[in-house]
């Protein structure tokens, strides 16, 4: 008697064996057209490739194994966000004040993970080599999973706070939002290889840390578990994107030594550009969280000086680099960047799509505590001064739209900063190009103006805008009703739609009914 056998089933390849199959081993040599053709974009900024095999790829996974592993993710990250609204989680927040550091979160960086995905995406059709091919499109579609996580994500509040509806538009539109937008349409305006080096690795890899961390600790320190999840479950995406920056410059580096000059460049230019718009981070950290987790300047000490130039760079002196070109500006602005930026929002919030209020006696005691005599002799007094006429019943706007005074050029940010080593004088440049004045906030900004002006001179500058007739109107409501802001989104924090409910769902008064 004889029995059939059963068939064996094939073994299953190990993941560095099946990535390799589907990634690296489905590339093919073009045959009917010419590889120029194919890929147009990757000559013409001077980059030279040899070997693009020899690029690693951080993110080594299969297809199938990617999106297992990101739905495992979602399934944790929707669990929280059902917990959460269940049980009106929304009250059990420090202070609904809190809420102003989401709103410039969604305003600001929700729109970026849709732009950065749509430029991977773009990049995952026109590298050259099979694994950045496929890097591009894992970050691509992990950057629109960020957008859509995080949009779900705050819309809980949408139910009971001010504000969170319009954050596209007003992405497009509001002036302080053109600080985060003018960056990334810079970069993606760029070649490729520059857009690696301007997003991957000066962004991601340099600065991501001060961005993501110290605002999920913030959440998590002020109760909002939702953000905090939604933090959690993109980090480990975040380490592979930041992992994606440090391959692409070392890669490039490797490949040829003339193209260590242009990278140099790149990052001297890049580094700047990212920082000046972490400005808006740094403002949030020490005067809209509640709870502060830590300051600005103990973030950027952490993240930056010891992380990145103690650390990285060095490294990086093997391959010619050098740290960024103003880097030293950065370093000596880090006790009153947070302060002078601040100053702004609580100056215009009038005309932004969130509150603002005068920091509490308990705020202005950390604040002197985290930054000792450089708030107490240049800050302090201004803020005491406002108290002082709030007291009387009175709230300082500045009347009229930001900016329209002067303007940088090239990060959009009003000019309020002060020299990196005098905080009583304005920091303020100026630039000729074709018998036109232009005007930049400091060295690193005049130095970016001037080594392509062409570029820069097409900045879609708010105010201006508003004065050519192209933002609804000339007057403050026009304009405010252009950009989507509605009654109730902006202004002072205190006497507001949102700080009235806030106390009455807790039980309290306001101090007029008092």
């Amino acid at each position: 008697m004889t029995t059939a056998k059963t068939p064996r089933r094939a073994k299953k390849l190990p993941m560095k064996q099946r990535y390799s199959l589907l990634t690296r081993d489905l590339d093919w040599e073009p045959s009917y057209v010419e590889r120029e053709e194919l890929y147009p974009y990757t000559s013409y900024e001077g980059i030279k490739i040899h070997d693009w095999d020899g690029w690693e790829d951080p993110f080594r996974l299969t297809v199938d194994a990617y999106f297992k592993y990101q739905a495992e993710k979602d399934k944790r990250l929707y669990a929280v966000l059902d917990s959460f609204a269940q049980s009106q989680g929304h009250l059990s927040l420090s202070d609904a004040s809190y809420l102003n550091a989401i709103k410039l979160f969604i305003q600001g960086v929700t729109p970026l993970e849709y732009q950065a995905h749509r430029h991977f995406a773009y990049l995952a059709r026109y590298l050259e080599g099979p694994a950045p091919r496929f890097a591009a499109l894992c970050q691509s579609v992990d950057e629109l999973r960020h957008c859509q996580t995080q949009i779900h994500t705050i819309s809980n509040y949408n139910k009971y706070y001010d504000w969170f509806h319009s954050f596209s538009q007003m992405h497009d539109r509001v002036w302080y939002l053109s600080v985060p937008k003018s960056l990334f349409d810079d970069a993606m305006t760029a070649g490729p290889f520059e857009f690696l080096i301007s997003i991957s690795f000066s962004f991601e890899y340099l600065l991501t840390n001060l961005l993501f961390v110290p605002f999920m600790s913030g959440a998590s320190f002020n109760g909002d578990m939702p953000t905090m999840s939604f933090g959690f479950s993109a980090q480990s995406d975040e380490s592979r994107h930041m992992t994606l920056g440090l391959e692409a410059i070392k890669f490039l580096l490797e490949q040829d030594e003339d193209n260590v000059p242009i990278i140099q460049e790149w990052v001297d230019k890049w580094f700047w550009r990212a920082y000046r718009m972490s400005a808006l981070v740094a403002g949030m950290m020490d005067y809209m969280l509640p709870k502060p987790v830590m300051s600005w300047k103990e973030a950027f000490e952490l993240y930056f000086e010891q992380q990145m130039l103690g650390g990285l760079f060095p490294d990086l002196e093997f391959y010619g680099i050098k740290p960024p070109r103003h880097v030293a500006d950065a370093v000596a602005e880090k006790d009153k960047l947070s302060h002078e930026v601040y100053k702004i929002l609580h100056n215009f919030s009038f005309a932004a799509s969130f509150t603002t209020q005068t920091p509490t006696p308990e705020k202005m005691a950390w604040l002197s505590e985290q930054y000792g005599e450089a708030f107490d002799e240049f800050y302090a007094p201004t803020w005491e001064k406002h108290r002082r006429i709030e007291d009387e019943g009175g709230r300082v706007f500045f009347q009229g739209l930001p900016q329209l005074c002067q303007v940088c050029q090239v990060c959009q940010v009003p000019m309020a900063f002060t020299e990196s080593d005098d905080p009583t004088k304005i920091s303020f440049r100026t630039s000729e190009f074709k018998e036109e004045t232009y005007h930049t906030c400091s060295d690193g900004c005049q130095w970016i103006f001037e080594r392509e002006p062409e570029k820069y001179i097409q900045a879609w500058l708010p105010v201006h805008q508003i004065l050519q007739g192209n933002c609804g109107g000339p007057t403050v409501p026009e304009v405010l009703d252009w950009y989507g802001v509605q009654e109730g989104d902006n202004g002072e924090y205190k006497g507001s739609r949102d700080h009235q409910s806030w106390l009455e769902w807790h039980g309290e008064t306001t101090e007029k009914e008092a």
